[in-house]
This record gives structure tokens, sequence and C-alpha cells, in this order.
């Protein structure tokens, strides 16, 4: 199980996550909310990628002691696609070790790499410099470099956003399959209908948790009013 304590995170002086603390059993986890709410920092102090303070525990030890059984896709926008690297070059990143940057890939990283491709219907692709993949298969070669690193824990940034309507089936196909197998999955989403659908459980997020558990009893339309500040029209 995947536990967070007190996870409090911002930017300076300003806090934009203020004591978050849930227990995100395995399955497909949805983390909705306003912009500004804190959903892309919440994945970010959980990686370690800022400063934060609370813990974050994973099978009872520290989440960044155990850097090996987590991956992440981050947003597309955050992306420098001008970086000169092939699409099996940034898969391959999925399999170099923490603590052993030094440590040369070997066959059977390349093999996983190739694996993960072929799942994501990126195979023919390998050699294709990243910067020249639509928006779609970018986004494809990313989940592919954190399938490549076989997570037991994978932390997904809105990962359909901007992407077309196969490349979103495939990836929501392929959630579902690690979802079954016992991963944990983490996904920041936009979607609040769609939301309902898909996951396992929702995390409502407006800077602190607003609600927490299943679908129809975190969406509700009193706390979608205390999160959003307005009423919407959810489907």
């Amino acid at each position: 199980m995947l536990t967070i304590e007190g996870l409090t995170a911002g930017y300076g002086s300003e806090p934009v996550l203020v004591g978050v603390t849930l227990a995100v059993e395995p399955g497909l986890t949805g983390i909705v909310g306003p912009n500004g709410a804190g959903k892309s920092t919440l994945l970010k102090a959980m990686l370690g990628l800022m400063p934060a303070a609370g813990t974050v525990r994973y099978a009872g030890r520290p989440l960044s002691w155990q850097r090996e059984r987590l991956a992440w896709v981050p947003q597309r926008s955050r992306v420098d696609w001008t970086f000169p690297a092939t699409a099996m070059d940034v898969v391959l990143m999925g399999r170099i070790r923490p603590h052993s940057w030094l440590q040369p890939l070997t066959g059977g990283d390349r093999r996983r790499a190739i694996a993960a491709l072929e799942r994501v219907g990126m195979a023919d692709y390998g050699d294709r410099p990243i910067g020249r993949l639509s928006g779609g298969q970018q986004q494809r070669v990313f989940l592919a470099r954190a399938l490549a690193r076989d997570p037991e824990v994978l932390l997904l940034d809105e990962p359909l956003a901007g992407v077309d309507r196969p490349t979103e089936e495939t990836v929501w196909s392929i959630l579902r399959e690690l979802a079954a197998e016992g991963k944990t999955l983490l996904m920041v989403h936009h979607d609040i209908g769609m939301a309902r659908n898909v996951f396992d459980r929702v995390l409502l997020l407006n800077r602190q948790v607003v609600a927490w558990g299943v679908p129809e009893q975190a969406l509700t339309a009193a706390n979608l009013q205390r999160a959003y500040g307005q009423t919407l029209a959810v489907a």
C-alpha cells in the first residue's frame, strides 16, 4: 500500500499543497480538481522533485528509498522535444538504475525496451527522433519508458492531454491491464465526467483533500461545489 501522511509542498513561502493524507491501494486512482489545486505538485512532491514536508511510504518504507519500484509519465508540455534522442533512447532511459548511472545497459534492458514499445504500438518507431513524432506518439513513448521500468507504482500527469483518440484508447487499455496486475497508479485527469466511470478511486483536491474514495462518494455535487466554488454540470 502507498501511504501519504501530512504532505505539504509549495514554491517559495507559498504552500500549494497542505496536509495531504491518504492510503492508496493497488488499482487506478484519479486526481482531479481545479487549475492550481496542486495536482501536479502532489506528484512532484511524491517523486522528490521539490521540497516537501510529510512522508510518502510504499510497503511501509519511504518511497524515496525505492526508486526502482517507481515510474512516472510527465505532462507533454513540460518536455523538451528538441532533445536529440530517438524513441528507443527515451525508452532505454527507463532502464537506468537509480544510483547506478554508470552501469552499462544490457541486452536484457534493450529487450525490455523493445517489449515496452511493442505494448504501446510503437515498435516500428524506435529509430525515429522523438521530436519528429506526433503528440500522441510522443506520449506513447513516454508511457513505454515507464513500462520498461516494470514499476509497482506509476504516477501519470495528464497523460491524455492533447492526444489522438487511438492513443487515448491504447493508454486506457494499458492502464486497466496494469491495475488488474495489482499495480498502484495515480493519474492526474481533468474530465470529471469520465473520472466517474474509469477510476477505482478518486482524490478530489484543492490545495488539500476535499474528498477521497470511490467516485460516487468523492464526486458528489456538494464536494464538487467545495472544490470548484461553483456548481458543475457533470454527466
